[in-house]
C-alpha cells in the first residue's frame, strides 16, 4: 500500500464519524480490511472511507450487516466500487428496499387508523387474530406483513360486540 494512501484507525474514525470500536467490529466481520504495520498498528486504504459511508447509509435504511457484507463481497478485491459497480449493487437492493417501503407504509397506515379511531376496535384492527389463526401463516404480525385474513376471521369480527 502506498504510504500516502494509508490511514490510521483514528484518522478513519474521525473522517467516517464512526467509533474505533465500530471499525474493529466491521473488520472482525470481514466487511472492511486493513493491513498491519511492523508494530501491529492497523492501516486502512483511503478507499475504506467510501465503503464505510456505504455501510452507514445502508444501515440507516434498515439493511442488516449480513446483507451489506454479502453485497460488498461481490465487489472485486475489497476495494471501493466504480460507478457501474455501484449501479449494479444499488439496483440489486431496489426490490428489498421497495418491499421495506411497502411494509413501512402499511404499518404507518394501520397505525394511523388505530390512532385515528382511538378505540382500537376489533373490526378495524390489523393485529386482531382470533384464536391465534394467523399462526398457520408463519411467525410475526402476519396481517401487517400483508397476509390475508380468512373468511372466519372477518365473520368473527362482525360478530364481536
Amino acid at each position: 500500500m502506498n504510504p500516502a494512501d494509508e490511514l490510521a484507525i483514528g484518522a478513519v474514525a474521525d473522517r467516517s464519524g464512526l467509533a474505533v470500536s465500530a471499525l474493529r467490529f466491521y473488520e472482525d466481520r470481514g466487511i472492511i480490511t486493513s493491513e498491519r504495520t511492523a508494530g501491529g498498528q492497523r492501516r486502512y486504504h483511503r478507499d475504506v472511507l467510501r465503503r464505510l459511508a456505504f455501510i452507514s447509509v445502508a444501515q440507516r435504511v434498515g439493511l442488516s450487516l449480513a446483507e451489506i457484507g454479502d453485497a460488498l463481497d461481490t465487489l472485486p478485491g475489497n476495494t471501493s466500487p466504480a460507478g457501474d459497480e455501484w449501479a449494479e449493487l444499488s439496483s440489486s437492493w431496489r426490490p428489498v428496499l421497495d418491499e421495506r417501503i411497502r411494509l413501512l407504509e402499511g404499518l404507518r397506515d394501520q397505525l394511523d387508523s388505530c390512532i385515528g379511531c382511538g378505540c382500537l376496535s376489533l373490526d378495524r384492527c390489523a393485529l386482531y387474530n382470533p384464536d391465534d389463526r394467523a399462526r398457520s401463516l408463519g411467525a410475526g404480525p402476519r396481517y401487517l406483513l400483508g397476509d390475508e385474513r380468512d373468511e372466519r376471521d372477518e365473520r368473527d369480527e362482525r360478530d364481536e360486540p
